[in-house]
């Protein structure tokens, strides 16, 4: 029987690819629904008539019309009489998401990026569907809000390093682990100092050695502000203390990531980079879907180099441990300030080196205030402080232009 499955960001980087991995087992997997913000209604199109999907939700209300006219050239474009096939439903608006993800279903991958995904990652739990987790940003903001939602089993994340940790993780007792070891591959930069970023440009930051990723992801790697994202994604998933959760620079990218137990064996999972891999096993959990990607190919000499983290040069771990370690709302403001500064680096109104800096003031401001400790951790509350680190971040990002005007580096 196959599993019915909705993709939320079809369009971006983990939803092309899980529509890779469903067109090549269509005996596995059918498409429901997709959905996505509207910037490309061609691909959004082709996308829903070749999945023959039910329904099309689109964030941008703007982009509807361009939506249903893109359907409508695409049907053309298949030489589909009016009437005989059909046209999927249109959904547009901010709860767009929402919707798509309370379709009927068996799975529901959220490869959203960002912030936007956390209603419709509770709504997707809220259905009782397996729920194949890429957008990270949604537990992490969202925190037992998401995992108190979670039915054991329902939460399946697809980010690779997670993927990784979980397979080690099968079969085993977390009273067996001694710490979880999240690989990175150390992003463009590298080995190289504070000093030595200070120039870099956006187009250096989105040339990944490794991995083809869309423009946050890409940047939150080469800040490693991603890792530090993952680290709270992993106490949230496995229930490890943030003590028992390092970070290995693993230049390669074929072990995704290790678990040591106590006994002193260590666990690894390694593929070559392929997301389709993850993605597969998330809309197949717990099956495994047979060549989804590559294996390692043993027949050639190969050489595995891990580092250690230079927390000097790339503090966005140890600041992003602090957030999870603090909890409550804390998460989802590191993560508001980082997208606010990702958008200001692209943009040009914005140094490398100010991304982390920012993010550190508007954190370190908000763990300072003592109502913020006693605050109970609800929807309004993590939207609420989502909303007030953003318009912190960009005063203190327009703080920095002005300083860097005048000879200055800002906020430190």
């Amino acid at each position: 029987m196959r599993k019915r499955a909705a993709i939320l960001g079809s369009t971006g980087s983990i939803g092309t690819q899980a529509l890779d991995v469903v067109a090549a087992n269509p005996d596995r997997f059918e498409v429901v629904a997709l959905a996505t913000g509207g910037s490309d209604p061609a691909l959004l199109a082709r996308q829903a008539l070749e999945h023959d999907v039910e329904v099309v939700a689109v964030a941008k209300a703007s982009a509807a019309q361009d939506v249903q006219l893109a359907l409508y050239a695409e049907a053309q474009k298949r030489g589909w009489s009016e009437g005989d096939h059909r046209l999927p439903r249109l959904v547009a608006g901010p709860d767009a998401a929402v919707e798509a993800a309370r379709a009927p279903c068996d799975v529901v991958l959220n490869g959203m990026t960002g912030a936007v995904g956390l209603e419709p990652t509770l709504a997707a739990l809220d259905t009782g569907a397996t729920l194949a987790l890429a957008n990270k940003e949604s537990l992490i903001i969202g925190g037992e809000l998401v995992t108190g939602a979670a039915k054991p089993g329902q939460l399946v994340p697809v980010d690779s390093e997670h993927s990784a940790l979980a397979q080690a993780l099968r079969g085993e007792s977390i009273d067996d682990v001694r710490r979880l070891l999240v690989t990175a591959s150390g992003g463009p930069f590298r080995g190289r100092t504070r000093e030595e970023l200070a120039d870099v440009t956006p187009e250096q930051a989105m040339a990944h050695p490794t991995w083809d990723m869309g423009p946050v992801i890409t940047i939150n790697s080469a800040t490693l502000v991603n890792k530090g994202l993952e680290v709270i994604e992993a106490h949230l998933l496995f229930d490890i203390p943030f003590d028992r959760i390092d970070v290995v620079v693993h230049p390669s990218s074929v072990v995704h990531s290790m678990v040591e137990f106590v006994d002193g064996s260590t666990m690894v999972q390694a593929s070559p980079p392929d997301m389709r891999l993850p993605i597969a096993l998330g809309l197949a959990w717990p099956e495994r879907v047979p060549g989804a990607a590559q294996a390692c190919d043993w027949t050639q000499p190969a050489t595995w180099e891990f580092f250690p983290l230079d927390d000097s040069a790339f503090p966005a771990v140890r600041l992003a441990r602090q957030a999870g370690e603090f909890g409550r709302t804390a998460p989802a403001v590191f993560n508001a300030a980082n997208e606010v500064c990702v958008d200001a680096f692209v943009a040009g109104d914005l140094d490398f080196l100010g991304i982390v800096d920012t993010v550190g003031a508007v954190l370190e401001e908000h763990t300072s205030d003592p109502d913020v400790a006693h605050a109970e951790l609800t929807l309004a509350g993590v939207l609420g402080a989502d909303a007030r680190a953003r318009e912190r971040a960009r005063d203190l990002v327009e703080s920095r232009q002005g300083s860097r005007a005048l000879g200055g580096r800002g906020p430190r």
